[in-house]
């Protein structure tokens, strides 16, 4: 059960494209913005994660980066395939 209101200030032209796509995807308003609101903001959470390495952990980090991947099947037909560009 949502327990916070969120009150935003919006343009006309803005409420009716919220509006026309919630409809699309079959949701209200508040449903629509609080699902695109919380999926940006996780999006911007995840780039934004820091993680600290020691210098000895950095260069296996980097080798591991750098090494060429291992025997995949899966990788190897998905290399196979011709871009249609």
């Amino acid at each position: 059960m949502r327990n916070v209101a969120i009150t935003l200030q919006a343009r006309t032209e803005q409420l009716d494209i919220i509006d026309h796509a919630a409809k699309l995807l079959g949701k209200n308003r508040s449903d629509f913005v609080l699902e695109a609101a919380c999926d940006k903001a996780k999006a911007v959470v995840l780039d934004q994660v820091f993680f600290s390495l020691d210098a000895n952990k950095l260069r296996q980090f980097t080798r591991l980066l750098d090494a060429p991947p291992s025997q995949n099947s899966g990788l190897a037909r998905l290399m196979m395939i011709k871009t249609p560009w």
